[in-house]
């Protein structure tokens, strides 16, 4: 039998003084009352009431048991309403993952116009560029760059992630501006690092793909450090555009084959199915969606 229902009528019983008025609260018999109580004497093995013909009691045991049940049945009702107080308005810590420099230059930025608006919603941000599982890490939702596996979790897509070349006016001033695809071989180009990289960059032009091979004595496996070795004038750096945006509007640094680009990757913001979210993560979602939607 269910062992919070037979803390429920025993408890009820002593308030109430007898199985009778407990079966009428709990809309069964009084036999059935009787068997709950049974149930949680065997358990525990010990009596929790002296019951005769005409009065019933509780036993030591039972009014130690009594006080714990007590106890115990006010900390599920205040867990029961904390869920029913999330679920009322948008409140409680929201945790998501983004990948690193998409987190740093975009999504650090607008979460805090996000949680001005909602004061009672805390969030706590983790940037990594692994794939994390949003539920054994415990996650509420995720920005996602790449094509998805079917992981059975909800996928809303927003902007395409998009890179672009970039050099600084000094760098240009220097080793002039390359003029095709081709002509990077004789630059310098930072490049992220990857273990499987070979230096090779994808674009794309009028005349299709073609796969360019470049040289990198530099490789740094974040994109915001490759920006910054950019901005000194070390060389042409291959970034995405969250990194890169605020640069080109200032002019510090210059787009470069503007013809020629790199694939856009999908990019998504993925959450777990729930036929009913709380308030704070479909508050996130909504935000989100009008941030960094399609």
């Amino acid at each position: 039998m269910d062992r919070l229902l037979g803390m429920q009528v025993f408890v009820r019983v002593v308030d109430l003084g007898g199985f009778t008025a407990a079966s009428v609260e709990f809309g069964i018999s009084p036999t059935m009352v009787g068997k709950h109580i049974r149930e949680l004497e065997t358990r525990l093995g010990a009596r929790l009431l002296n019951r005769t013909t005409r009065r019933q009691s509780l036993t030591e045991a039972g009014r130690t048991y009594y006080q714990r049940c007590r106890q115990a049945l006010v900390e599920v009702e205040a867990a029961d309403a904390s869920v029913d107080q999330l679920r009322a308005a948008p409140r409680g810590e929201l945790r998501i993952s983004a990948p690193t420099s998409y987190g740093a230059c975009q999504l650090a930025p607008a979460l805090t116009d996000f949680l001005q608006d909602f004061p009672e919603i805390s969030a706590s941000l983790h940037l990594n560029d692994r794939v994390i599982d949003l539920v054994e890490d415990g996650f509420d939702v995720a920005f996602r760059i790449g094509t998805l596996s079917d992981s059975g979790l909800i996928a809303r897509p927003l902007k395409p992630y998009r890179m672009m070349l970039c050099a600084s006016p000094a760098y240009l001033a220097r080793h002039g501006t390359p003029q095709t695809p081709g002509d990077l071989a004789r630059h310098e180009c930072m490049d992220f690092l990857r273990w499987e990289n070979e230096h090779t960059w994808r674009m794309f032009g009028k005349d299709g793909e073609m796969q360019v091979q470049v040289p990198a004595r530099l490789t740094i496996n974040n994109g915001i450090a490759l920006r910054n070795a950019a901005l000194a004038g070390f060389g042409i750096v291959l970034q995405t555009e969250a990194v890169l945006a605020d640069d080109l509007a200032s002019g510090r640094l210059v787009q470069l084959l503007p013809d020629y680009a790199p694939p856009a990757r999908p990019m998504h913001l993925i959450y777990q199915a729930d036929r009913q979210p709380t308030p704070k993560l479909s508050e996130f979602i909504r935000f989100a969606l009008e941030r960094f939607g399609l």
